[in-house]
């Protein structure tokens, strides 16, 4: 594969069906040194590359778990066992389980590739959205990776970077590392290099400091899961990011579509936070692996979807 300013949606996940169906993906462990294709040929082997990260942000994984049963139909395997195998891959990621509820009655390769291309719109009626709240010359701050690759075609929180810089707002970006996984210094500086934007990596643990010198206007980040008050589970470090940002009056604005929005979750105490192998962090020690941690509500100064900027209090704003 070569570079390209903008990923295309099946490059990233695509169901190719044939004589012998497959759900085909973009190795995200792989990146930013090689490009390399993923083949699963059942949902068990797709449940893997979900745990193991090879498809990862929680659109994404909704969009892979859709065409995961897509594949299970096509097979004719058992799709109550299918859905089951999908739906266990990994907890936080509340896509996962909408894009699931959507494909039980029709799950066929039309629809999914239906909730792929709705996926996609989503993200750039967002990302539109997202980026009337960025003044001329803006320098923001991002975490984790929530661009082409976590959404299944456009990004979120990087989308909303792309089309700023489009628009002629934003002068660079910050990118956290994003510890344990480096999903910045890995995937999100990739798509920006890709993309032509300016910008920097640095360790999560600097964005403190950088703050106080004043050299970041705005965090912009995406979400796994958004309960019904606001609280917005992200990769682990998101919550440190929003204390800071409180603290240096700087706005946190959440990026994500309304399949991330779970209003049956009536806050973050009850959204599940998945804790990942600790060799991940070390093989030598004892360690603590949450993959995700939870930002209050209050901390939030916008959550924007594809229908709009939403204001506290969000439990009237997400629910209109």
């Amino acid at each position: 594969m070569t570079n390209r300013t903008h990923l295309d949606p099946e490059q990233i996940v695509r169901l190719e069906e044939g004589d012998v169906p497959r759900v085909v993906l973009l190795d995200q462990r792989r990146l930013p040194d090689e490009e390399v294709e993923l083949e699963c040929g059942t949902a068990a082997e797709l449940a893997e590359a979900i745990r193991s990260l090879a498809v990862r942000g929680a659109p994404a994984i909704g969009v892979a778990a859709a065409y995961g049963l897509a594949l299970a139909a096509l097979r004719g395997d058992d799709l109550a066992e299918a859905e089951r195998t999908l739906a266990a891959s990994r907890p936080t990621a509340v896509n996962l389980f909408w894009a699931l509820d959507r494909m039980r009655e029709e799950p066929t390769p039309a629809r999914a590739r239906a909730l792929h291309e709705e996926e996609v719109e989503r993200c750039r009626r967002m990302a539109a959205h997202a980026a009337a709240l960025f003044a001329p010359g803006s320098r923001a701050l991002t975490h984790c990776n929530a661009g082409g690759l976590a959404t299944g075609g456009y990004g979120s929180a990087v989308g909303a970077l792309r089309t700023a810089w489009e628009r002629g707002l934003l002068e660079r970006v910050l990118v956290d590392e994003t510890r344990p996984l480096l999903q910045g210094s890995r995937l999100t500086a990739w798509e920006l290099e890709q993309a032509g934007i300016p910008h920097a990596v640095i360790a999560d643990s600097a964005a403190a400091s950088l703050m106080a010198r004043g050299e970041i206007d705005l965090v912009v980040t995406g979400a796994d899961r958004i309960a019904a008050n606001g609280d917005t589970a992200n990769k682990i470090g998101t919550y440190s990011l929003a204390v800071l940002a409180r603290h240096h009056e700087i706005p946190l604005y959440v990026v994500a579509p309304t399949s991330t929005v779970d209003l049956g979750t009536p806050d973050g105490a009850g959204i599940p936070i998945e804790e990942r192998d600790p060799t991940e962090i070390t093989a030598r020690f004892p360690a603590r692996n949450p993959a995700f941690d939870v930002t209050p509500a209050a901390l939030v100064a916008a959550i924007v979807t594809e229908r709009g900027v939403h204001r506290p209090p969000y439990a009237e704003s997400l629910v209109a």
